[in-house]
């Protein structure tokens, strides 16, 4: 996987076949622009990479990898839901407004429930590329280590994984990605005092 697009020149192998993504991973580096992961502050957009390379490993196709490269721009960045439509298309663009969480609810874990119920109602792609971003998360989350078992703001993150994990299992119970994230979080939840 390439650490950032730009500092290549490059985009991953795969989107060759995909050119929708391959725009989406361009505009999803430019608008996270500067911005840094918690764990071990990497260029953010190293995040949407990764869903990105999950789903297309998985099989989805272009406009739902697409999706998993932008998912985070609505909720992260300026960008608006009509920006997306207008450059990717309105399917790109539903997938992404249905994973970015309401601002408007001011408490984490009711916009972190509202999220959940958000993409469980929506099924399918959806929930794919939100399984697949609690993967990537996960897996940040790891690279913390003990400060991702006692740390508050840690604690409530695993939290909505963990619930995340229970919606998934009861929406696409046989999917790889169900496993994926089952093995992430029980390795968090076993991970050792003083471990990092």
């Amino acid at each position: 996987m390439e650490s950032t697009l730009a500092s290549h020149g490059r985009h991953p192998d795969f989107t060759r076949g995909h050119p929708l993504t391959r725009a989406a991973l361009s505009f999803a580096e430019e608008r996270h622009a500067g911005q840094r992961r918690e764990a071990d502050n990497a260029p953010f957009v190293i995040h949407p990479i990764e869903v990105a390379t999950l789903l297309h490993e998985a099989g989805y196709p272009d406009h739902v990898i697409a999706a998993g490269a932008l998912h985070d721009v609505i909720e992260d960045t300026e960008t608006e839901s009509a920006e997306i439509s207008q450059r990717f298309g309105p399917d790109v663009a539903q997938l992404v407004t249905t994973l970015t969480e309401n601002p408007a609810i001011e408490d984490d874990a009711e916009r972190k429930a509202a999220l959940r119920s958000q993409v469980a109602r929506a099924g399918g792609d959806a929930a794919a590329v939100f399984a697949a971003d609690k993967i990537s998360k996960a897996r940040e989350l790891r690279m913390q280590g003990e400060r991702a078992r006692f740390d508050r703001a840690s604690r409530a993150k695993l939290d909505h994984y963990d619930a995340s994990l229970e919606m998934l299992a009861a929406l696409m119970p046989d999917h790889q990605f169900v496993e994926r994230l089952r093995r992430q979080l029980e390795a968090l939840h076993n991970m050792p005092p003083g471990s990092a």
